[in-house]
């Protein structure tokens, strides 16, 4: 029940968390930081990448001006960061220029050698020779050089206009359905925009019950808890200190999601369209929600480690469990990201603890049934009543227990215990 010792210590909270610099910057400079990383991230590729010099071995001097006339077109080769070279041997020969070659290979001086034997236009197959693998360079070779092979293959089989269609590839030009808002193209930006869910919610999670855990060991081992303790009850403080992280959570996420609304929007700027998100209030206010269940799931988890434990270092030892209900969510919402619609991602959007990451990044890009949203609301209603009784009956042994370090057998017989 929220009396007034209960406001007091969210109260107490609240002053706490709002006049520390290190939650003022992190949530400030969170959406900037995103923005920077994103970028970086792009530049370093691109920077790193740096220039590459390529040598192409073909066994016809017909071949290798093809592949010169094809690959001068490409982009990557006119913007100057490839530098290519052609040379003819048959197989026979090859072998000795390998050899002849192979110091300036392990010297870098030749960043790699191609060589296509007759055989790679029955089986596609040529062979690459590197001091380290570059599959960024492959990826970007690999269109070239199949359409220099198909059209050998089948030239004077089919007309100019057919081998010209039969070299393409295949362009998708996709289209979302959904009853809301009928047939509209689709675009990538909803992809990018579960991964900010999730970015968003895993730091959060993490950082607010990091500051959560710190404020336990540091009240416990300063006897600041006893002095707490004499005018509340340990379940009060308890409560106080989740609800009052929980604010501020939610506090720091709204902050995170304006500028995310307003680029979806278009207030901010208009987005290409191939990178467009489309986002209404419903998702958002929908994660805001299950991130209100994951704050006071998590926090009165990070909480009662906290209690057991009368060091950071200590603390680590119960937190990997802990870390594990987080990123083990995390990283199946990544995998689940590739097919949001599928029965393994459906079910683990619907399980305790996993749904709070995991469903939020799932409504960003499909339409979810409102029955699942409602069970993960119930299933989250469920798991905070059986996390705060458990970490409630922790919470009230641990906080006043310091010295040697309790096992988890001794931790168990804290949890049986009936008040």
């Amino acid at each position: 029940m929220l009396n007034k010792r209960v406001l007091a210590v969210i109260k107490r909270e609240l002053n706490e968390r709002f006049h520390s610099k290190a939650f003022i910057i992190l949530t400030v400079l969170m959406p900037l930081l995103m923005v920077a990383l994103g970028a970086g991230s792009t530049f370093f590729m691109q920077w790193g990448e740096g220039h590459s010099r390529i040598t192409i071995v073909t066994e016809t001097p017909e071949l290798s001006a093809a592949f010169k006339a094809e690959l001068d077109s490409c982009s990557f080769v006119k913007s100057g960061k490839y530098t290519i070279k052609y040379y003819t041997c048959d197989k026979s020969a090859f072998k000795g220029y390998l050899n002849s070659v192979k110091k300036e290979i392990i010297d870098e001086k030749i960043t790699a050698l191609l060589y296509i034997p007759g055989s790679a236009f029955n089986d596609k197959k040529i062979e690459y020779y590197a001091k380290t693998p570059n599959i960024s360079m492959q990826e970007k070779l690999n269109a070239p050089i199949n359409k220099i092979l198909v059209n050998s293959y089948f030239r004077g089989r089919l007309s100019a206009n057919e081998l010209q269609f039969a070299s393409g590839g295949v362009d998708f030009n996709g289209f979302t359905v959904t009853e809301k808002e009928g047939v509209t193209e689709q675009s990538y930006g909803n992809i990018g925009l579960a991964y900010v869910f999730m970015i968003f919610l895993l730091l959060s999670l993490t950082v607010m019950g990091g500051y959560t855990l710190q404020s336990v060991i540091e009240e416990k081992t300063n006897r600041i808890v006893e002095i707490l303790l004499s005018s509340v009850k340990p379940q009060e403080l308890l409560m106080g200190k989740i609800v009052g992280a929980t604010i501020c959570g939610l506090f720091q996420m709204f902050i995170w999601l304006v500028p995310v609304f307003f680029a979806s929007s278009g207030i901010m700027f208009t987005l290409p369209k191939f990178i467009s998100v489309s986002l209404t209030i419903g998702p958002m206010i929908y994660l805001l929600v299950t991130f209100l269940f994951g704050l006071l799931i998590f926090i009165g988890l990070y909480a009662s480690i906290g209690a057991i434990f009368d060091t950071p270092q200590d603390a680590q030892q119960g937190l990997f469990p802990v870390m594990m209900l987080i990123m083990i969510p995390y990283f199946m919402a990544i995998s689940m990201i590739q097919n949001p619609t599928s029965a393994a991602a459906q079910i683990a959007s619907l399980f305790p603890f996993a749904n709070i990451i995991i469903m939020p990044a799932r409504y960003a890009m499909v339409d979810v049934p409102l029955w699942q949203l409602l069970v993960t609301i119930v299933v989250n209603i469920l798991t905070v009543y059986f996390v705060s009784a458990l970490a409630g009956k922790i919470y009230r042994v641990g906080i006043l227990r310091s010295g040697t370090k309790p096992k988890w057998s001794e931790v168990i017989k804290w949890i049986r215990y009936k008040y």
